[in-house]
């Protein structure tokens, strides 16, 4: 997989904080009606479709895909850390999870009928999105569906040191504005089908948005 230089702070500050994210990251189970919303949709949009597997990128410990796998999804998780996907494989081990980069994914051409990058965009640095889409797109069927979620902001840059119960980290996250992450999409030859922006809550610090994109059928 190519190894840019982030790729490497961001496996080695997960491999680190991997037991401590599984104990202090809710469920899917556990987040708010909204959000269960729209993994609900994504679920009932890529099993009606037929197109082929999800792939759940940035997988972590695996509860998110275990929660599509439960509404009768085809999916699998991949994730950049070891570690959690060690944890991953033994809470989950009915599902399938290995050690990949959204940078180069393991994945044929159209092979897949729909994407999940669930939270795990935000350590890309800004400049090496396209590529990321990108490796999104060629990998999805024609007609498959893409769901992306996460913080985001108006272009903030976060150098965190110590996260998850004080554990050291060395990676860096960038927040964009919504209107930015769409442009990009729309650049990497998607369409987008919804989004949504929650404004903080109660208990939560930051706005996040989820985007729902496909693949057009035709080129």
């Amino acid at each position: 997989m190519p190894d840019h230089a982030y790729l490497s702070a961001v496996r080695e500050s997960y491999d680190t904080v991997a037991c401590a994210y599984f104990e202090r990251v809710r469920p899917p189970e556990e987040l708010d009606p909204l959000s269960r919303g729209m993994l609900n949709v994504f679920a009932e949009t890529v099993r009606t479709a037929g197109l082929g597997p999800v792939a759940d990128l940035g997988c972590g410990p695996g509860r998110v895909a275990a929660y599509l796998a439960a509404r009768q999804v085809d999916i699998f998780g991949l994730d950049l850390s070891p570690a959690m996907v060690e944890l991953a494989r033994a809470a989950h081990p009915d599902l399938r999870f290995g050690v990949g980069s959204m940078t180069a994914l393991p994945v044929r051409d159209g092979g897949l009928g729909g994407i999940l990058a669930y939270y795990s965009t935000h350590h890309t640095p800004p400049a090496l999105l396209p590529v990321v889409f990108g490796e999104f797109r060629r990998t999805l069927a024609p007609g498959g569906c893409l769901m992306l979620a996460g913080h985001v902001g108006s272009g903030q840059h976060f150098r965190p040191t110590r996260a998850y119960g004080d554990h050291p980290v060395s990676y860096e996250s960038y927040l964009l504005p919504p209107d930015r992450i769409a442009e990009l999409l729309k650049q990497a030859g998607f369409a987008l089908t919804a989004r949504l922006v929650e404004e903080p809550g109660e208990g939560a610090e930051r706005t996040f948005a989820t985007f729902l994109a496909r693949r057009p059928e035709q080129p």
